[in-house]
């Protein structure tokens, strides 16, 4: 299959090398939109800006299975020998420790969370879904292992049972239909937002392109929402892989926090993993970022479930 031509998970073919193509792209999932262009999304209230906390709940294997792939800029100082237990153990204190840090905080502002929930997590740790339904959080499907991932590697049956495998225990745990996907490593085939609309899902966080909603597709004559997860203020991103300081890390919050709300119409969308903010040396400035963006009025705080109806009903 040459560029990505007679793929039916791609909405439109596209042209063969030489030919013209759709400006600024090279698939054909969506259009370019360039900022000028973009919607101004009307958030409730009026609000200028809508704010959504991810808190990402999955399970590192101590030893994955042959073939698993998983993040390769997690570098263990082991190495690739496994049993990793310092890698295993440090995924671990996220979600014995860290985990109750973050809530508390998003608690004490306010914040209701949206939860990325492996399936792996979903079985081991019952107790911490409760904590997080019982603040009202939303769930979104996060695969299965925080060390697999989707790859092109896979085959299609193989893709399709891995997103229902996650979905069914999002269900299971939590009793209600995760209609958003949030891809471990935000990790996606060509094919996977055809394979999630397929699925029922509504949106995906996968796509970082945007500080705004757009839609992929259609794919069957249904669109998916691509809700950006914006890695720049990703706690893993910046403060475990770029070794950003935790106060830069506030920093960069509140930058870029201050000019969204300016600019109008976005959403800012943060991620935390528990084992990385929830970390005793780090954990007062999510707090920190916290007290400096939500001083602002116009903020609509709402769970990535509710922005992504809101900006659909809009598109």
């Amino acid at each position: 299959m040459a560029d990505g031509q007679d793929n039916p998970y791609i909405p439109a073919k596209i042209p063969p090398v030489g030919e013209v193509r759709e400006p600024g792209m090279d698939h054909a999932h969506y259009p370019f939109r360039p900022l000028p262009d973009a919607p101004r999304f009307a958030w409730p209230n009026g609000a200028r800006i809508a704010l959504t906390v991810t808190v990402v709940l999955d399970h590192w294997e101590v030893t994955p299975p042959a073939g698993a792939n998983r993040d390769p800029r997690i570098i263990s100082p082991l190495g690739n020998f496994f049993p990793d237990w310092l890698t295993w153990s440090q995924r671990q204190y996220g979600n014995r420790v860290g985990i109750f840090r973050v809530l508390d905080v998003l608690d004490r502002f306010g914040v209701t969370p949206s939860v990325a929930l492996g399936a792996e997590a979903a079985r081991r740790y019952p107790e911490l879904v409760d904590e997080c339904a019982r603040r009202g959080a939303c769930f979104l499907a996060h695969g299965t292992h925080a060390t697999r991932r989707i790859t092109a590697e896979m085959s299609e049956p193989e893709e399709r049972a891995f997103i229902a495998e996650s979905r069914a225990a999002v269900h299971e745990a939590t009793g209600t239909e995760a209609i958003g996907w949030c891809g471990q490593d935000f990790n996606e085939s060509a094919r996977t937002p055809a394979l999630l609309t397929e699925a029922g899902f509504a949106y995906t966080t996968d796509w970082a392109n945007d500080d705004r909603p757009y839609l992929l597709g259609p794919y069957g004559g249904k669109h998916l929402l691509a809700l950006p997860p914006q890695p720049e203020w990703n706690d893993l991103e910046c403060m475990w892989l770029r070794r950003v300081t935790p106060p830069v890390w506030a920093d960069g919050i509140a930058e870029g926090f201050s000019y969204l709300h300016h600019e109008g119409g976005a959403v800012f969308n943060l991620t935390l993993h528990p084992f990385v903010a929830g970390q005793a040396h780090r954990i007062r400035y999510l707090a920190d970022a916290l007290s400096r963006i939500l001083g602002r009025s116009g903020t609509w705080r709402a769970t990535t479930d509710q922005v992504a109806r809101h900006a659909a009903a809009q598109l």
